[in-house]
């Protein structure tokens, strides 16, 4: 028997997976749980329109992403600290600290676990940092710590 999985089901499938299951199976134990529905010619046609919309609304989110990470390129952020000999700051600017500087300075906001920094600045400089918009779409910005 054709069944469309409602759910994932361990060793058996993904949601959305139409599989083919032993009718005892699918009767006695999928479909009275509902973890599963009868693969109907207008079950199936009305999955294929929800995997489209699906994808449709992942394009939509990776071409917003992605122009978000070109406004993100063109950004620079500029920090003033006190700084020790030979360039070295007394603290350190964290990711946290970039993630607050883009919000007041630019008004984007951007979680402080999608910047990749590796470990927080702590010289005096221009460095770029990293941030992961969205699966496969990076961003950088140019962080520049000044001598105050």
């Amino acid at each position: 028997m054709k069944v469309i999985l409602l759910k994932d089901i361990k060793g058996t499938g993904k949601k959305g997976e139409i599989i083919n299951a032993s009718d005892g199976h699918a009767r006695n134990y999928l479909i009275p749980r509902g973890l599963a529905k009868e693969a109907t010619d207008g079950s199936v046609r009305q999955l294929e329109h929800q995997n489209a919309a699906k994808v449709k609304k992942e394009e939509e989110a990776f071409e917003q992403a992605q122009k978000l990470a070109e406004e993100i390129n063109k950004l620079e952020v500029t920090f003033k600290t006190k700084a020790g000999e030979g360039g070295r700051l007394f603290g350190s600017i964290t990711s946290k600290d970039v993630v607050d500087m883009i919000k007041s300075k630019h008004n984007i906001e951007i979680d402080k676990k999608k910047i990749t920094l590796d470990q927080p600045i702590r010289t005096l400089g221009t460095t770029n940092v990293s941030i992961k918009v969205y699966p496969k779409v990076t961003a950088n910005i140019k962080v520049h710590v000044v001598e105050e």
